[in-house]
């Protein structure tokens, strides 16, 4: 989908992933010292936003400009500050090594480009930082439930670890996890990653 698409998308209706963080980044930075937070294809602000209220200074990017003002709307409601932006994540000016932690959900592209954003937000993860990034597995398209149905925009564990140890972060935690998706007959498959620099 491009850009208009998601703009369409989040037009549509309501919020398309409701107020609740995602329960792996919730579970996964919850013990992490508040920092500096890069949200990489935030969406409608719903992980920049807890993060927020525990303490972060969030920036969050993503391309749609309906889902950017969402955000806005959902922060000031909830009363916390975030440094929102309309922005392509794969050429926005991103700061080296200026983020505690760098998160990456459900971002949907290509390979290549992929590839290009794991380098791009590996970059931006401060010394003792992490990087976390949840995704729609490849298995996910024939043995889970929703995300694409294009199997380019899958992703696997083995290629992101790859990519980020080239990067010179350390792999902490690699794996499929199972997401329960309601009124489904059986879960998401989804790959979490958590890296440090």
């Amino acid at each position: 989908m491009n850009r208009e698409d998601w703009n369409a998308r989040y037009t549509a209706g309501g919020l398309l992933w409701g107020l609740e963080p995602n329960r792996f980044v919730a579970a996964e930075t919850t013990e992490l010292a508040p920092g500096r937070a890069l949200d990489l294809g935030c969406g409608e602000g719903r992980n920049a936003i807890w993060l927020a209220e525990r303490g972060w200074h969030v920036r969050g990017v993503d391309y749609a400009a309906v889902a950017i003002e969402r955000a806005r709307q959902l922060a000031h409601d909830r009363g916390v500050e975030l440094e929102l932006e309309v922005g392509d994540v794969l050429v926005t000016d991103l700061e080296p090594g200026a983020f505690e932690l760098v998160l990456i959900a459900y971002v949907h592209l290509p390979a290549e480009e992929r590839l290009q954003l794991l380098d791009r937000a590996a970059q931006a993860v401060a010394p003792g930082g992490t990087l976390l990034l949840v995704e729609h597995h490849a298995r996910n398209l024939t043995e889970g439930t929703g995300g694409p149905s294009d199997p380019s925009l899958l992703w696997t564990e083995e290629e992101i670890c790859a990519s980020l140890e080239q990067d010179g972060l350390t792999i902490v935690r690699a794996e499929q996890v199972r997401r329960e998706v309601d009124g489904a007959q059986r879960p998401a498959i989804d790959v979490l990653v958590r890296a440090v620099r």
